[in-house]
C-alpha cells in the first residue's frame, strides 16, 4: 500500500511517499480504509523531537493519529462494527502504532466510533483527537449548564470544539482570539469572542461576571497563559488545561481554592489503558453532531497523502483557520 514515511526525526522535509506492506488483521481490532486524516501540534511536536519523547514511533514510521475511512476487515472478538462501515477514530502514529497517513491502518476496536452520519469523511477526520480533549476536559471540569465558561484559544483544534461543547452543555460561552479571522469564527460559533491582545483579563473578567471571575476556564494555550485563566477564575472555580510543561506559581491557585485538571488523550494510546473510555467518548460526540450541535471547522487548504510534508507547515504557519485535512483514499 502507499504510505508518507519518516526513516528520521526533524522538519517537515523528513516525509517520503513509499510502498509499505498492509498491516496484518489481528484479534480486537479493525483493518479501515483511511479515507482522510487530519493534522495535529502532537503529530508535529513527534516529527521533530523523536526520541526525546518516550511514546515516539519506531523508524521508519507512518504519523498521523487522527482518521476516518471504512472498515475493510473485522478481527476476532469484535462485535460491534461489521465491514462497509464508517468509521472515524484517534488510534495510530505512535509507540507501535502505525499511523493514518496511508491507505489502509489497523486500530483497536475500542478507539474507534461509527462516523457521524451529517458529517463527510474530510470533516469526522478532523474531529478525533480534539473532540476527546475538549470533551474530557470540560467533563472533567463538572460543567453544568447556565455556568459562565471562558476558552482560551477558542478559534484553534481544540477551541473552536471546546466552544461548541460548552454551548451544547448549556453554558454561556466566551472565547478569546486574534481580532479578525479568529475572532470572527468565535463568534460565528456562537460564543462572545475576546480580542486577546486589545482586552486586560481584569478587563473583561469586570465587563462579563461583574468582577466575579469564570465558572470554569478551558486553556488549550497554556504555557504561560495559564497565569490568564488562574487571574480569570471565580473562587473555587475549574480551569482545564491542554498544555502545563511549564514552570507555575500555584500561590494564587491555593488562594482562590482553584482546581486544576491536566488533560493528555494520547494516555491510553500510550500505556494500553482504558481505551473504550474514547470510543464511548467518540460516541457521544457522534450523537452530539448528529443533533447539530457540533461542526468541525475545516482549512481552506486541502492536501494529498503526497503533501504531508506542506500540510505540516501549513498548520506550522499559524494561518490556519480550523483543522488541516490530508486526504488519503
Amino acid at each position: 500500500m502507499k504510505a508518507t514515511v519518516i526513516r528520521a526525526f526533524g522538519d517537515s522535509k523528513v516525509f517520503e511517499t513509499a510502498e509499505i506492506a498492509k498491516p496484518e488483521l489481528k484479534s480486537g481490532h479493525l483493518l479501515i480504509k483511511v479515507a482522510a486524516s487530519s493534522v495535529n501540534t502532537i503529530d508535529m511536536m513527534i516529527r521533530d523531537m523523536g526520541e526525546a519523547l518516550p511514546f515516539h514511533p519506531k523508524l521508519p514510521g507512518v504519523l498521523g493519529m487522527d482518521f476516518a475511512g471504512t472498515v475493510e476487515a473485522v478481527g476476532e472478538g469484535v462485535n460491534n462494527f461489521k465491514v462497509g462501515d464508517e468509521v472515524y477514530g484517534c488510534a495510530g502514529g505512535l509507540v507501535e502504532l502505525q499511523g493514518s497517513l496511508a491507505e489502509y491502518m489497523l486500530a483497536d476496536a475500542n478507539l474507534v466510533a461509527h462516523k457521524p452520519s451529517n458529517i463527510s469523511m474530510r470533516e469526522a477526520a478532523a474531529l478525533p483527537l480534539v473532540g476527546i480533549t475538549a470533551y474530557e476536559g470540560l467533563v472533567r471540569a463538572g460543567i453544568t449548564a447556565g455556568q459562565k465558561v471562558l476558552v482560551h484559544g477558542g478559534a484553534g483544534g481544540v477551541g473552536h470544539v471546546a466552544l461548541q461543547l460548552a454551548k451544547h452543555f448549556g453554558t454561556e460561552v466566551f472565547a478569546t482570539g486574534a481580532a479578525g479571522e479568529q475572532t470572527d469564527l468565535i463568534a460565528a460559533l456562537g460564543a462572545t469572542a475576546i480580542d486577546f491582545k486589545t482586552e486586560a483579563v481584569a478587563d473583561y473578567v469586570e465587563k462579563y461576571t461583574k468582577g466575579a471571575g469564570f465558572d470554569v476556564i478551558f486553556d488549550s494555550v497554556g504555557g504561560a497563559n495559564i497565569n490568564n485563566s488562574i487571574e480569570a477564575a471565580k473562587l473555587n472555580g475549574q480551569i482545564t488545561t491542554t498544555l502545563s510543561m511549564h514552570e507555575q506559581d500555584l500561590t494564587m491557585v491555593h488562594m482562590k481554592g482553584l482546581s486544576l485538571h491536566v488533560v493528555f488523550m494520547l494516555l491510553p494510546m500510550i500505556y494500553n489503558q482504558g481505551r473504550a473510555a474514547h470510543g464511548k467518548i467518540l460516541e457521544a460526540l457522534a450523537k452530539i453532531v448528529e443533533a447539530g450541535d457540533l461542526k468541525p471547522v475545516l482549512d481552506s487548504q486541502q492536501f494529498a497523502l503526497a503533501d504531508a510534508a506542506a500540510a505540516h507547515d501549513r498548520l506550522a504557519s499559524g494561518q490556519a483557520i480550523g483543522k488541516v485535512v490530508i486526504d488519503i483514499n
